[in-house]
């Protein structure tokens, strides 16, 4: 199996791709500590393209890298691509944009999840971005997931993330969409790098 890098530190979302690629021929690894990619990207595409290429090119293997984050239409997007940088914690997050979307009606939004997969050589070979729509609630619901899930509810589902199984979530969360997106450009690469030998 071809070591594929994932740009990250969170033993967390390393498990999840690790779910989600496990009947791929790929062995998945997590980033060592000592490597730091600063995001400095103006789109969810552009830090996950950066992440990617730098950390590709820093171990000379196949590396993949995600960026995501919420976007809130009334206010023009924020937080955006700095979502993890909306506060202290997530309690700090979820509380500030709740005052900044005050009582306001419109409150619609949507996660979004940007991944690209680089070459060995830093080379972006493969991009997919999944979308996830939704609304934010006045107050919290839920008490599962992490970061503004309590907050944020997707109508088609009745469930705010924070109230959804691991596995209703990973069906339709944007993260999922992205990755199902990146699959088959996975799979394909896959087939050039370890052809099946012929049977005997």
């Amino acid at each position: 199996m071809t070591p594929l890098v994932v740009a990250t530190q969170n033993p967390g979302k390393l498990k999840e791709l690790q779910h989600h690629l496990s009947e791929l021929p790929w062995d998945l690894q997590m980033m060592p500590e000592n490597l730091d990619v600063e995001e400095t990207g103006q789109t969810f595409m552009e830090n996950a393209c950066l992440k990617a290429s730098q950390v590709a090119k820093q171990m000379g293997q196949w590396a993949i890298a995600d960026d995501s984050g919420l976007e809130v239409a009334a206010l023009n997007c924020a937080p955006g691509v700095y979502s993890a940088r909306y506060g202290k914690d997530d309690a700090d997050r979820i509380g500030r944009l709740l005052r900044e979307l005050g009582d306001t009606s419109q409150r619609s939004a949507q996660f979004v999840c940007a991944i690209a997969l680089a070459r060995p050589d830093g080379e972006i070979v493969g991009q997919a971005e999944g979308i996830c729509a939704g609304e934010i609630l006045y107050e919290m619901q839920g008490r599962g997931g992490f970061g503004y899930d309590p907050v944020f509810y997707v109508p088609g589902m009745g469930l705010t993330y924070a109230e959804m199984s691991k596995d209703q979530k990973r069906e339709i969360s944007h993260r999922g969409k992205a990755i199902a997106i990146m699959i088959p450009q996975l799979q394909k690469l896959a087939e050039v790098l370890m052809p099946i030998a012929p049977a005997e």
